[in-house]
């Protein structure tokens, strides 16, 4: 073929070329390779000539008009393992151990669902066992062996919380308990002192009880010991200046003395002057058997008359 004919028959394939989306597009149902021998349709293009040279214009792909969308895939709670999915029954019954609708979607994969912890329930508290009540003789016998041991007056208020009883219950036996022992006539006696209960000989016993216990060993207090504690017991909170301007002389010595046998004790200052005031201990009411210091005897008829100006002149 001659350079002049070529040349002719690529202007007619120019001519004649329809671009592709002006070409009539088979219909879909028909799949193109449908196996029959029915001719396909002319798209207005010819066939180049035997020998002729392949065209050069590369070929467009054709634009979709007018597609139609695809379905969705539907989602499923299986995970994709890259396989078919399974095809699900028709009706499952819930598991129990499905979370509720509405709820949040399982993890992909888990192993096994755990079930939500329950609050942990309060254990009821036990109430504490009621104390055993004592019987009559059972309550005097520990009373007795208490009272016993104690080195001080005990109070009821005591005793009740060691037995676990009532405080009436136990005030109304100590009661009960020093009567019987005076009316049997025991040498010892029951009885009520510096606010609390304790044992005591009697005081017709008195003379044989001190052969026994102080025949040699006793201690006495002085005359000044004496005088400037009954000044204490009965003017009680006073200062030490105050004690000096009754008796007359310097009794810090003595005041030292008495604070060291612990029947005297400071209670604070005085405001005027911050002064230490003084005043007699428990143990000075349980040397006398008093239960308070009201029960001192009236110190008027052995005062002088012009006590009251004597009083003013050492102010």
């Amino acid at each position: 073929m001659s350079t002049e004919e070529h040349r002719h028959s690529l202007a007619d394939q120019a001519a004649a070329w329809v671009p592709p989306w002006e070409r009539p597009r088979p219909p879909r149902d028909t799949p193109p390779d449908a196996g029959d021998d029915s001719p396909r349709p002319d798209h207005g293009g010819e066939t180049p000539p035997e020998g002729a040279a392949a065209s050069t214009i590369p070929a467009e792909p054709e634009p979709a008009t007018n597609p139609e969308p695809e379905p969705e895939p539907v989602p499923t709670a299986e995970p994709d393992t890259g396989g078919p999915a399974a095809a699900e029954p028709a009706a499952a019954e819930p598991d129990p151990a499905e979370p509720a609708a509405g709820g949040p979607e399982p993890v992909a994969g888990a192993a096994a669902r755990v079930p939500p912890k329950r609050p942990a329930q309060r254990r009821r508290a036990t109430p504490p066992e009621p104390a055993r009540q004592l019987d009559d003789a059972e309550l005097r016998g520990a009373l007795e062996a208490i009272l016993l041991v104690v080195d001080e007056p005990v109070s009821e208020a005591t005793l009740a919380d060691v037995l676990e009883q009532p405080a009436t219950r136990i005030g109304a036996m100590l009661d009960e308990i020093s009567a019987g022992y005076t009316a049997t006539g025991h040498g010892f006696d029951l009885r009520r002192a510096a606010g609390g209960w304790r044992l005591y000989t009697r005081p017709e016993y008195a003379t044989y009880v001190e052969r026994f216990v102080l025949d040699g060993q006793s201690v006495r207090l002085t005359q000044a010991a004496l005088e400037t504690l009954a000044v204490v017991a009965y003017k009680q909170p006073v200062t030490r200046s105050r004690i000096s301007a009754i008796r007359g002389v310097n009794c810090d010595g003595v005041i030292r003395t008495l604070v060291t046998r612990g029947l005297v004790e400071e209670c604070g200052t005085e405001p005027e002057s911050g002064a230490f005031l003084y005043r007699t201990t428990p143990l000075f009411l349980e040397k006398l058997g008093l239960n308070s210091v009201d029960e001192l005897p009236p110190l008027a008829p052995f005062l002088p008359d012009d006590v009251e100006e004597l009083s003013d002149a050492t102010r």
